[in-house]
């Protein structure tokens, strides 16, 4: 019997599979759990159209990746931050990904989930830092955070 996966089932297929598997197995398991449904021309053709959309929603995000990409770039971005340090330079505290993505926000009007923000460890210096941001798993921008004494 012909099924679709509608989830991963270990060792059987993934999700959006189509796959032959033995009557009993897909009628007392996999329907019966939710795993899989028969794959009928309509399920096929639901499946077809779902992967069609997934996969233009999926272009119109790296597309929309590029272009903050580029703006965060292009203009030689550089978020601005205001902390206390003492004399050696060394700050009072430090600087987390949630600061730079609320500084970015108010600066430049980019909005940035601070989870996209891959910073190891917080700033704890003055100075310029390069901080990666992930923004699709193929694009990765660098934006500059500049960290000057209160």
């Amino acid at each position: 019997m012909q099924v679709i996966f509608l989830s991963d089932v270990r060792g059987k297929g993934k999700r959006g599979q189509i796959k032959n598997v033995p009557d009993g197995y897909a009628t007392n398991f996999l329907i019966k759990k939710g795993l899989a449904k028969e794959a009928t021309k309509a399920a096929i053709n639901t499946l077809k159209a779902e992967q069609k959309s997934e996969a233009a929603r999926a272009a119109e995000e790296l597309a929309e990746a590029k272009k903050i990409k580029t703006a965060l770039e292009a203009d030689e971005t550089v978020v601005e931050l205001k902390a206390k340090a003492g004399t050696d330079g060394r700050l009072f505290g430090s600087i987390p990904s949630k600061q730079i993505a609320t500084a970015l926000a108010d600066q430049y009007q980019v909005k940035l989930d601070k989870r996209k923000i891959e910073l190891p460890d917080p700033i704890r210096v003055l100075g310029y830092t390069n901080v990666p941001v992930k923004l699709h798993p193929e694009v990765t921008a660098k934006i500059r955070v500049h960290v000057v004494e209160k």
